[in-house]
């Protein structure tokens, strides 16, 4: 299945068919180590907004070029945009930064504005924003050599772009990520597992590549109202009370009850097909 229109082209991402439906998105600056540059954080939005609208994706692997998935953020071209901020007094150049932080925020929230599953697959290090970024992924897979460390208080700052709001409810132990935020220590990646960083580690960064593209291609063979209607709810459950998330999806699937895959799931059960010989039109 092809996408219905080419990605346009990045300077620090990389996108590519990786299977029919899953398409393979790539930090892509191994020589700066991928390194997070303001032309980063403006393509993130773009491109998760591009794959949004693209019905021919139905699920989203994550990786990053080279020896490692990122280095965090690229300190030396990121300085000078927090270091001379506008303004003529310091209530001016406060609001040019929240501004500016805000955007960056955005920059990894676009991964859960989209309505398709996003896989993170990371080998070696992950530091600093590289935690923010597979924070707002849906499901994190790595290998054996991954580590994970939240580095921004040796650099003076508390991290802002999602660390300290989505890993708490990932992880479900504050206190561990009380103890990794304020110590910045290395996560290895047996304890990630153990934790609920992530939910399967690879021994290379192959296998963990075929593994998440099967994932992936598995999840693009179901429904795909079913499974967006299924992250939106999982999204909307875990920032709202219980009875206003029951109510919630009682009123999406009011609507989304009445989809003709249903019956063509069904169908497939009664005639004991497998549930990859169902073929569901785009959504």
């Amino acid at each position: 299945m092809a996408a219905d229109a080419a990605a346009p082209a990045y300077e620090t991402l990389r996108v590519t068919q990786a299977r029919e439906a899953v398409l393979h998105v790539e930090l892509n600056r191994p020589q700066k180590r991928n390194a997070m540059n303001p032309a980063f954080w403006r393509e993130m939005v773009e491109c998760f907004a591009h794959l949004a609208q693209d019905s021919a994706c139905r699920a989203i692997v994550l990786s990053g070029a080279g020896k490692l998935f990122t280095a965090g953020i690229d300190l030396a071209e990121m300085a000078s945009v927090f270091m001379m901020a506008e303004g003529d007094d310091a209530a001016r150049r406060a609001w040019h930064l929240r501004k500016k932080i805000r955007q960056y925020q955005e920059s990894f929230t676009a991964l859960e504005k989209c309505p398709k599953p996003v896989i993170a697959a990371v080998h070696g290090a992950c530091i600093g924003a590289g935690v923010d970024l597979i924070s707002a992924c849906d499901i994190r897979y790595c290998t054996e050599d991954a580590w994970f460390q939240i580095k921004e208080v040796d650099i003076g700052l508390a991290a802002d772009v999602g660390t300290l709001q989505r890993l708490p409810r990932v992880m479900g132990n504050r206190s561990l990520v009380n103890e990794l935020a304020f110590s910045t220590r290395k996560l290895m990646a047996p304890e990630a597992l153990s934790h609920g960083l992530v939910s399967r580690v690879f021994q290379d960064k192959e296998a963990l590549l075929d593994g998440a593209f099967e994932l992936a291609a598995e999840i693009a063979t179901k429904s795909p109202v079913a499974v967006q209607g299924t992250k939106i709810n999982l999204l909307q459950a875990r920032d709202h009370p219980v009875p206003d998330a029951l109510d919630y999806v009682a009123t999406w699937n009011m609507a989304m009850l009445q989809t003709e895959d249903i019956l063509k799931s069904v169908q497939a059960a009664m005639e004991k097909k497998s549930p990859k010989d169902v073929v569901f039109s785009k959504l």
